[in-house]
């Protein structure tokens, strides 16, 4: 497998520092959306997040771009999976409704971890995607499988 890097990608040397312990090769180009894919299997791509407070900026303050991003990958047929860098405390999306997010002490009109649950929940429907989350320490393993295990099912569905 050799991993695609999206070129606007930022702060990511401890996934590259992973593919290479892992023996993961690796490259670093522009990709249409997403920070990251399988070169050989360019139809499904890792959206990397450093946090739920990116994803909320996201959503409520980018909106716009995030949609447009969300729709390119609908239209050209890319499956987008989010991989949320977090604490260990959120495993998966219903997780998110009982976080709590700092901001609300500077801004009473933050995103609380309910409405925001319910925002992810919205577009995994709307656009087909999917929400995952590790630890950051796990990110580079995670994106591995993720992408390895859509080499699986395509394998099969080949079949």
């Amino acid at each position: 497998m050799t991993i695609q890097v999206d070129s606007r990608e930022r702060k990511f040397s401890h996934v590259t520092d992973a593919f290479d312990r892992l023996g993961a090769r690796w490259f670093v180009s522009k990709l249409p959306c997403g920070d990251y894919c399988d070169f050989d299997r360019p139809r499904l791509a890792i959206d990397r997040k450093q946090s739920l407070q990116e994803v909320c900026g996201n959503i409520a303050q980018q909106h716009e771009r995030f949609r447009d991003e969300l729709t390119r990958a609908l239209d050209l047929g890319i499956k987008l999976i989010f991989l949320v860098e977090h604490s260990k405390s959120i495993r998966c999306l219903s997780d998110v409704r009982h976080w709590v997010n700092p901001r609300r002490a500077v801004s009473p009109m933050a995103l609380e971890g309910f409405d925001l649950y319910r925002r992810m929940a919205s577009i995994e429907d709307k656009y087909r995607t999917e929400w995952h989350f590790c630890a950051p320490d796990e990110t580079g393993q995670r994106i591995l499988q993720l992408l390895q295990a859509d080499s699986i099912i395509t394998e099969i569905e080949r079949r």
